[in-house]
């Protein structure tokens, strides 16, 4: 074989190694689309642990929106052995209640692409109450985001499912 061979077949290798890439780049693109396609509004559905791991969360669908309450904390009770309280909550009637039941997710709606909006997220180690939007990264992973007004000014925490 001589070297005008040799020459000609190198740039043909680099072009069938970009096509390649680019085939490649374009699958995982579609596989991704197809994932979250896939997704339905009930998914979200189950029992989550923070992402700190001090608490689970069941959501649960009431009609056509979704809740979320505390059904297990790692420490339920405070120093002196008795049951966390909602010390923290504003209307004063409520901060006697345990905090284990608590609805803190609270009127959220799928929207259709994989994304469930439009509720609030109670925090009661604060007492404050955010907007909240919830993703699905994927089966086992749910991205919580709570803000004030814009959810790009807001916390993102990624919790695990339990069940």
């Amino acid at each position: 074989m001589n070297t005008s061979h040799v020459l000609f077949l190198i740039p043909l290798l680099f072009y069938i190694y970009l096509f390649m890439k680019a085939l490649i780049i374009c699958l995982s693109g579609i596989f991704v689309w197809l994932h979250s396609y896939g997704q339905t509004e009930n998914d979200i559905l189950g029992t989550w642990i923070s992402a700190h791991g001090s608490g689970k969360i069941e959501i649960f669908k009431k009609e056509d929106k979704y809740f979320g309450k505390i059904v297990w904390l790692k420490k339920p009770t405070d120093e002196k052995g008795e049951t966390l309280k909602d010390i923290h909550n504003p209307n004063d009637e409520l901060k006697n209640r345990p905090i284990i039941g608590i609805e803190i997710f609270k009127d959220l709606e799928y929207n259709g692409k994989n994304l469930w909006r439009g509720g609030t997220v109670y925090d009661p180690k604060s007492g404050h109450t955010y907007n909240c939007q919830m993703a699905i990264r994927n089966s086992n992973e749910l991205d919580i985001r709570a803000f004030f007004g814009l959810a790009l000014l807001g916390k993102t925490e990624t919790w695990k499912r339990t069940d």
